[in-house]
Formats: C-alpha cells, structure tokens, sequence
C-alpha cells in the first residue's frame, strides 16, 4: 500500500470533500445534543449557507452559531408559532430559498416541532431532505448493551400515573427494546410504573449523553427505582431503554402450526423472521426447523 501523499511541512494531506451549500428546500439538519464538536461538516454547511433558519430556541442556536463563528437569519418555529409561521416558510420555499429546521438539540422532529411543516412542504411538492447527525435514543441504544436488532421509541411517557401505565400497557409485546425520554423528577414514578406494567425488565438510565457528565446506570427497572428513591432525580436529559421482555412460550405443535401457516407465502427464510420477530425465539433455529419442514411435508 502507497503512502499517503505529504505536504510541505511533511504531515498527511488531507482530502476533505468540498463544501456543500443547500439546495433551495427545506433542509432538517441535525445538530450536537451536548459536545459541540459532534457537529456534522454537513451541518456546518447548512448553516453557514441557508437564506433561512428556523430553530425551536433561537437563543440556543445563536449559541451553537457563535461558537462557530456563522450569522446567519435565524428565526423561531416551535409548537406555539407553528400555524403563524408555516405559511411564512412555504412561501420562502415558493420563491426557491434553502430554508434549514433545527431543534434544540438532536435531530428534528424526534419528539421535537417540524412534523407538520415537513408534511405541508411535501404536499405542496417542494424538496425536503434530512443531513443525519447526532441523536439521544441512538447513542443511548448504541451503549446501552441491550439488544439493538429491534428497537422502538415511545418519546416521553405521559407525566400522570394513570395515562403513563396505559401507555406502558400499549408497549407491553414489543419484541424489542423500548427507548423513551424521562425527566428527572418523574424518573422514580417511571421506574415504578415500569416493573408494574411491564415487569421487572432490565433498564438502562443513560443521562447527558456527550456532556462532561455522562452516566448510564444499569439494573433492573425496581432496582433503579430504588435507587433515585433514596438518592433523589438525576440532573439533566434522560434517555431510558427497557430491555424486551421474555419471549412467548410456544409449544413444538404450535410453533409447527405457525411455521405451516407461514411457509407457502413467505418461504422458509421470510416466516423463520418473522417468527422470529414476533415472538423472540431464535431465527437461525427456526430457519432450521422450517427447512425440515418443507423438507417432509412440501
């Protein structure tokens, strides 16, 4: 292998992709949700270069712009405003500008404002794009060292007790891991609410995520209940992933049965996954055992 090629003062060139202003659209750009430094060269593009820029908190961007020395027209669009500004923005795209959405932190429209514009911006046919970036649920979920082939996020569970454990109930057969935000002062009631509904899971309680005080804190969902119970709520952001639960107990006969079902549409690879999916078991022996299946009896 060649050696890179070296400049005058004998370090690596670097080669880095030339900057990309935004196409006139409606761009949703993702930005750090902690260490400014996670700032995507994407993102810094977008905002150097947008004719507009809609943040939910326009004093945390400025923030976010000044720390990279960009100035650029930035306005607010939040939950509030909404259905004042929205008409204000599909005109701006009307007349061809690069508009940019931010949220306070992360990627828009994950639990954040921007749904209803993104869908007004399509239905009126003009280009929307998302430049990826940082993200809560997906750093959490990427420590957190629960299962990660299937996920589902739940935003924030509903601050009363009742509505919170009947949301809870509606997650209770999600075959895979379940990622919610919490704040602080609900985070013990959360817990208790957890290992009632759902049982006694496994949970990881993933706080400042990217900031000087990052903390993911491991157990199971009584145990971390206990914990914030004497030692008071966390400070700061919480992401909270709940382990899935036990997979479905099937006997051979009706997991035969399913497989029976399943096989004639989907063959043996797709129903062994969907099975798989649907109740936990394992698809490489599922694989296995539809391939006898058919093997015998097609």
């Amino acid at each position: 292998m060649s050696n890179p090629p070296l400049n005058r003062s004998g370090e690596a060139k670097r080669h880095l992709p030339a900057p990309q202003p935004p196409e006139p659209g409606l761009n949703i750009v993702s930005t750090p949700i902690g260490n400014l430094r996670d700032i995507t060269l994407r993102a810094l593009d977008a905002l150097a270069g947008a004719d507009r820029i809609y943040a939910e908190d326009t004093r945390n961007a400025r923030k976010l712009m000044q720390a990279y020395g960009l100035a650029g027209r930035l306005l607010a669009y939040h939950d509030h405003n909404g259905p004042a500004v929205r008409p204000e923005i599909l005109a701006a795209l009307d007349a061809g500008e690069a508009i940019v959405l931010i949220s306070d932190a992360g990627t828009p429209l994950v639990s954040d404002p921007g749904y209803k514009l993104v869908k007004e911006a399509v239905e009126a046919g003009h280009a929307v794009r998302a430049l990826p970036g940082a993200s809560a649920l997906l750093t959490g979920l990427a420590a957190a060292g629960l299962p990660s082939d299937a996920f589902f996020f739940g935003g924030f569970l509903p601050a009363k007790t009742g509505a919170r454990r009947s949301r809870l109930k509606t997650f209770e057969t999600i075959p895979g891991t379940l990622i919610v935000y919490e704040t602080g002062p609900r985070i013990t009631a959360a817990l208790q609410d957890v290992a009632t509904v759902l049982g006694d899971r496994d949970v990881v309680m993933a706080r400042e995520l990217t900031k000087k005080f990052e903390e993911f804190r491991r157990g199971n969902a009584s145990e971390l209940a206990a914990h914030y119970l004497e030692a008071g709520p966390p400070k700061g952001e919480i992401t909270l992933l709940i382990g899935p639960g036990e997979a479905e107990t099937l006997t051979d006969e009706e997991i035969n049965r399913q497989l029976a079902q399943l096989i004639p549409d989907l063959g043996v690879k797709g129903a062994a996954a969907l099975m798989a999916d649907s109740t936990g078991l394992s698809r490489r022996e599922l694989y296995q055992r539809a391939q006898r299946m058919k093997d015998t009896s097609f």
